[in-house]
C-alpha cells in the first residue's frame, strides 16, 4: 500500500499539469476543469492494485484520464437540456486582462478550435500537444501508430483553417 502510494503520488507530481490540461478541454470552465481533474485522480487511485505493467504507468494514467473525461463529456451533454448553468461573477483588474487576452490571442483562438473538434480527434490533439510520442499516443487510445500520424496530420489541417477563420 505504502509502495503504490508512493507511486501514485511521485506519477501525479510528473503529470498533474499534464492531466489538467486534458480535463480542461473535455470541460466548459474552470471550475468543471477541476471538478474533473479531482474524478480522474480518484480513479486513478482507486485503479493503482490493478496496474499491471504492461505499457508505461503514464500511458496508463492517461487512458484513465481519457476515459473519465469521455464519460464526463457524455453525462454532460445528456444532462445540458435538463439545467441552465449560471457562471459565477469574476472581478479582475481590467488592465492586465486585456494584456493577457493580447498576448495569449494564438492560445486562446487554439483552444476554440480544440473544443469545436470531435471527441477522437480531440483525445488526439490534447495527447499531442502534452508531448507525447505516436507509440504512446496509439497505446492509449487502441490505434495504430500510423492512423494517429495520418489522424495527426488531418486535425492540424483543421485547426489552421480553424485558426486562421477566427483571426
Amino acid at each position: 500500500m505504502e509502495k503504490q502510494k508512493s507511486l501514485f503520488l511521485s506519477k501525479l507530481e510528473e503529470n498533474q499539469d499534464k492531466l489538467y490540461r486534458l480535463c480542461s478541454i473535455y470541460s466548459d470552465n474552470n471550475e468543471d476543469s477541476k471538478d474533473l481533474f479531482q474524478e480522474v485522480l480518484v480513479q486513478i487511485w482507486k485503479s493503482m492494485s490493478s496496474f499491471k505493467g504492461s505499457s508505461s504507468i503514464d500511458t496508463w494514467m492517461f487512458r484513465i484520464a481519457l476515459n473519465v473525461c469521455l464519460r464526463f463529456k457524455s453525462k454532460y451533454t445528456k444532462n445540458q437540456n435538463r439545467f441552465i448553468r449560471l457562471d459565477s461573477i469574476t472581478i479582475c483588474n481590467i488592465g492586465s486582462e486585456i494584456e493577457i487576452e493580447n498576448n495569449n490571442e494564438k492560445l486562446i483562438a487554439l483552444r476554440k478550435c480544440v473544443k469545436k473538434l470531435n471527441d477522437g480527434d480531440k483525445a488526439i490533439v490534447a495527447l499531442y500537444l502534452e508531448g507525447l510520442a505516436y507509440r504512446e499516443i496509439s497505446e492509449i487510445l487502441g490505434l495504430s501508430e500510423n492512423h494517429v500520424a495520418v489522424k495527426i496530420k488531418r486535425i492540424k489541417s483543421k485547426l489552421f483553417n480553424c485558426i486562421n477563420e477566427t483571426s
